[in-house]
């Protein structure tokens, strides 16, 4: 897990490697990217469970 002293050497690595201006571009995208992965996999548990019930109801 990552403490609070880690965080703040990764964001001020990142502020000096990016810059200030591009740092609200990156993080958007990075959470553009987390939601779309999180919808992803949501979906294909949904379809594992909708396939789940049915074999059930099969039986």
């Amino acid at each position: 897990m990552l403490g609070p002293g880690s965080i703040a050497v990764i964001g001020l690595a990142a502020l000096v490697m990016f810059g200030p201006k591009k740092l609200p571009e990156l993080g958007k995208a990075a959470g553009k990217t987390l939601r779309e992965f999180k919808n992803a996999t949501k979906g294909m548990m949904d379809e594992e469970d909708d396939k789940k019930e049915s074999e059930q109801l099969k039986k």
